[in-house]
């Protein structure tokens, strides 16, 4: 699929393209719905697939102190973005695309 398409949101489009990656919001006929964060990515698989990862804090309130959690998430890497490992990425949800993976990249943060 040659065409590109707006996924709204404000995105702007990557300049690579994805050649048969359906599950690409760009390129494919993925469409982009519900929350997006912003993480880290620190595993990267060969099937297109990334593990994102960002902070968060949760109050223990008998206690009266915070302890840091981290949240992770799978997520799906379209050859036109091509995240590798320490990026700083944007990821919007979606369909699920498999078993585990809700959301897709969508930008690198710089």
């Amino acid at each position: 699929m040659t065409n590109k398409k707006s996924v709204g949101m404000g995105f702007e489009l990557p300049k690579e393209k994805c050649e048969g990656d359906l599950s690409c919001p760009f390129h494919g006929s993925l469409k982009l719905r519900g929350r997006t964060f912003a993480g880290t990515v620190i595993k990267r698989n060969p099937h297109k697939t990334v593990t994102i990862e960002w902070p968060r804090t949760s109050y223990i309130q008998k206690y009266e102190r915070y302890e840091k959690k981290r949240t992770r998430v799978k997520a799906h890497n379209p050859s036109c973005i091509n995240a590798q490992i320490g990026d700083k990425v944007t990821i919007v949800e979606t369909r699920p695309i498999s078993k585990t993976k809700n959301f897709v990249i969508v930008k690198v943060n710089k």
